[in-house]
């Protein structure tokens, strides 16, 4: 009997130590990390208060909003919003448009950040190197309304440079920016253009983690630098693909307000008016918040259940976001 209660005494203080090790390791964590929580702190705020505070809002969707009720107020009027929305003629075309302009963009740009990282990778003069990576991310930290003059002074017809060198050449201009066809393909390149080299950033971190000796030992069995790319560079950046790739599918119902508002002329109305143009033109612009925010919460939807189909394919092959 004295043994049995002198072994649990043991386990019992064997048990004390082990929460007291990890109350001390957890103390220790939480030391080492304070200063990274500290930083994250005002990012936590700034999502909170800016991102999960407005989802409050989206009730506006559902009541007929005034200002004079304000939000909690005003009249409940259920789907009649939404009635009103696949009612009108032109929704089903703007969620077109939408849907085609951010396809061309997640699947016409999504390989030129990898290939630009992929030869950044190989070059090996350092100077080089750099410039090339300024004149790449210069073009992300200009403002869509000067990447929008700098186009008009490219494809205008008056006075645009192309349309200059394309009249001495052939004797007339073309409407680049008044032909549909013409306006989608500068607007997708417009777009790679402004991200590309910003993009090819995240892609680059990645290839840091390869481990060298691997393309040493493929170096010494004779492989040449396409097959080191394709069986090693491109196998070691396909977790970061995937990843960027399902959050690019998130956004595939959000063009970007900036782009296609400065871009859009009345000419072209039927492929550049999208989800975030109407919204504000019927939003701000008409003052009707609730019809605005109806088709808000639409894109939203369908922005996360694309993110959940993608997701659910990427995780069959072990490579899901979560």
């Amino acid at each position: 009997m004295g043994s049995l209660n002198i072994g649990a005494r043991k386990d019992s203080e064997k048990q004390s130590r082990l929460r007291e090790q990890s109350a001390l390791g957890k103390r220790r964590r939480w030391n080492m990390n304070k200063p990274l929580l500290i930083m994250f702190l005002p990012i936590a705020i700034f999502f909170i208060l800016f991102k999960y505070v407005p989802m409050f809002g989206f009730i506006i969707a559902f009541k007929d909003y005034n200002f004079a009720d304000g939000m909690f107020g005003s009249p409940w009027v259920g789907f009649d919003n939404y009635r009103y929305l696949f009612q009108n003629p032109d929704t089903l075309g703007i969620i077109r448009n939408t849907l085609v302009l951010s396809a061309l963009t997640v699947f016409v740009g999504f390989p030129f950040p990898v290939i630009l990282a992929i030869l950044l990778n190989e070059v090996r003069r350092s100077w080089f190197k750099r410039w090339t990576q300024t004149l790449l991310y210069l073009p992300h930290f200009l403002n869509w309304v000067i990447v929008g003059g700098l186009v008009l002074m490219m494809f205008s017809i008056e006075t645009g440079f192309v349309n200059n060198v394309l009249e001495r050449i052939t004797g007339s201009a073309y409407p680049f920016l008044f032909n549909e066809g013409s306006w989608i393909t500068i607007f997708v390149a417009s777009g790679i253009w402004k991200g590309a080299g910003w993009s090819a950033i995240i892609y680059l971190a990645a290839l840091t983690s390869i481990d060298p000796s691997l393309y040493e030992a493929a170096g010494m069995d004779g492989a040449g630098k396409w097959k080191q790319i394709r069986h090693i560079t491109l196998p070691g950046l396909m977790p970061t693909i995937v990843l960027m790739f399902i959050l690019g599918i998130g956004n595939v119902m959000d063009v970007g307000f900036d782009q296609v508002y400065v871009l859009q002329n009345a000419v072209v109305i039927n492929v550049a008016e999208v989800i975030s143009t109407w919204n504000f033109k019927v939003g701000l612009g008409s003052g009707q918040f609730s019809y605005a925010t109806a088709m808000g919460l639409f894109e939203s939807l369908i922005g996360l259940t694309l993110v959940l189909v993608v997701n659910g394919i990427a995780r069959r092959s072990g490579r899901g976001l979560w």
